[in-house]
């Protein structure tokens, strides 16, 4: 029997926009929720369903300031998150450069 695998992909990172916020948090220091929101051309009730989810996984720091209407969401990615990331950058990476070995056993015909 064959022991072909293919690298294993976070399925957390896999959504296009946990991909995208978690990307972004990368490449700055912190991001407003709202700006998340005009990059990723995301609602605030999608957005933040997929920062709490990403804050639950400790992928990122969520601070809140302010109050009411005038509070402000900052994100920032975690150790962890910025891990999870290259692990997903690498496994993507291996998935598509490698090659499916040819199936050597054949089922004997009746």
């Amino acid at each position: 029997m064959n022991s072909f695998k293919f690298p294993v992909i976070n399925p957390l990172l896999h959504s296009e926009l946990r991909l995208k916020i978690i990307v972004a948090l990368d490449s700055l220091e912190s991001a407003d929720f709202m700006y998340l929101c005009q990059i990723t051309d995301s609602t605030r009730g999608n957005m933040s369903t997929q920062i709490t989810t990403l804050r639950e996984a400790g992928y990122i720091e969520v601070s809140k300031s302010g109050l009411g209407r005038f509070s402000r969401t900052v994100c920032r990615i975690t150790q962890k998150g910025s891990q999870a990331l290259r692990a997903y950058e690498d496994g993507l990476r291996r998935l598509f450069e490698q090659r499916v070995p040819e199936e050597k056993e054949k089922r004997a015909s009746k």
